[in-house]
């Protein structure tokens, strides 16, 4: 039976290069490179949809590949699809980075520049072990990995403190789940996050429970995430939030793909403030909201953040969907301002301003208890439905027309919204 190898490869002449040799390879059967993290990603998990057969049993990752580093894909790919074996080829063999390798999940290290031999006789091991893992889960004792295709991530972060990402993070989620999708919600707000608080939880797990764990099974990440009785799976900040520093970038790339191959939907609640851990959640996220209300100080903080965003290379400003909170008809600032200001895309759902409807939930901490028929709640769902979460529009409640400064305000929608 021929080995498939699939290169992940971004450079043109490395491509070149790659492919020959593999081409060479006895009993080898390279597929179409592919030329970044995601289509590669993407590429696995269309093939895992289909059958773990149809997955290739050996993926060559260039160490330039971007734009998630060559280690922090590896250990994504070595987490959603168990079965594929990696081979990492880069110009440093030297046993720090090979150790490395290792611990992320890849199968070996193959140096530049290649040489036929060396490469042939890690191809041949990895898929002989791939071959192995595959006849092993076929036996049935597979059942403690990560097979799923890999949900939607949404992070949900704030122009400034209080303009209501919380609150709109925990009504997407319940949205998705309600709707008969798998919801998870990720309190990455690491020293302040309230998702707790509004939904009455009290857990003594959290996420830094999972920051020092090398390999989280799903064993391990159930025992870490609190189910709460609407369905939706919480993973909270910590109670203390010195505690927060723990959660590194690298941390929060692996907590974020354990719960996107268990979850179809993944909500991560970033708060304000901008930690290694929400930008690495952010950068990775296949949708990022950016919560505004519309004041001058609060857009300002929404630009700023758009472009700080940009410098770190986190997301460019039109891979951004803002959300306009608290907007009333009386708004001297309306969403295609807000839009020309950040040069982000803006979500055409707007949600009305109407804390009176919130007030009792809030204070209560049962925010999921909110009226069907009020207009915030409406407003929040029909976003979800915007946004793709929700598996159908039935049981959805939709946005309403324009009725005073209670209804909510749907602009022109656009075809696309988010990266």
């Amino acid at each position: 039976m021929p080995t498939r190898i699939l290169p992940a490869v971004g450079d043109a002449d490395a491509v070149r290069s790659i492919t020959t040799l593999l081409s060479q390879l006895p009993d080898a059967e390279p597929v179409t490179p592919v030329v970044d993290s995601t289509q590669l990603v993407d590429t696995l998990a269309r093939l895992a949809a289909e059958s773990v057969d149809e997955l290739p049993e050996v993926v060559v990752v260039h160490e330039r590949i971007g734009p998630v580093p060559a280690l922090e894909l590896i250990r994504e790919v070595a987490l959603r699809f168990p079965a594929v074996g990696v081979i990492l080829v880069t110009s440093d063999a030297g046993p720090g980075l090979f150790q490395a390798a290792m611990d992320y999940g890849a199968r070996g290290l193959v140096a530049l520049p290649l040489s036929y031999e060396e490469l042939a006789s890690r191809v041949q091991a990895v898929a002989q072990w791939s071959v192995g893992v595959r006849r092993h889960l076929g036996a049935g004792a597979g059942l403690d990995v990560f097979t799923g295709v890999g949900g939607t991530v949404v992070t949900v972060s704030g122009a400034k403190g209080g303009v209501g990402a919380t609150l709109t993070a925990i009504q997407l989620a319940l949205a998705a789940q309600a709707s008969g999708r798998s919801a998870a919600l990720v309190d990455m707000d690491l020293q302040t996050g309230d998702v707790a608080s509004y939904l009455d939880v009290q857990f003594r797990r959290s996420v830094v429970d999972l920051a020092a764990i090398t390999d989280i099974s799903p064993r391990v990440l159930a025992d870490a995430v609190y189910r709460h009785d609407t369905g939706v799976a919480l993973l909270l900040a910590p109670g203390e939030g010195e505690r927060g520093e723990e959660v590194t970038d690298r941390a929060a790339r692996q907590i974020v793909s354990a719960l996107r191959s268990r979850y179809e939907v993944v909500i991560v609640d970033c708060g304000a403030q901008l930690s290694g851990a929400g930008a690495a959640a952010v950068e990775m996220a296949d949708l990022a909201l950016l919560v505004t209300t519309p004041d001058v100080l609060a857009v300002r903080g929404a630009k700023r953040t758009v472009r700080m965003w940009d410098r770190l290379q986190i997301r460019k400003a039109e891979e951004t969907t803002v959300v306009v909170n608290r907007f009333s008809r009386g708004s001297e600032i309306q969403p295609p301002l807000i839009q020309k200001i950040t040069g982000t895309a803006v979500a055409a759902t707007a949600i009305p301003a109407n804390f009176k409807e919130l007030q009792a939930a809030v204070d209560a901490g049962r925010i999921h208890e909110l009226d069907n028929k009020g207009v915030v709640k409406q407003a929040l769902w029909g976003l979800a439905g915007e946004l793709g979460l929700v598996k159908a529009a039935e049981g959805v409640p939709r946005t309403g027309r324009f009725r005073g400064d209670r209804g909510a305000v749907s602009f022109r929608r656009r075809r696309e919204l988010g990266p």
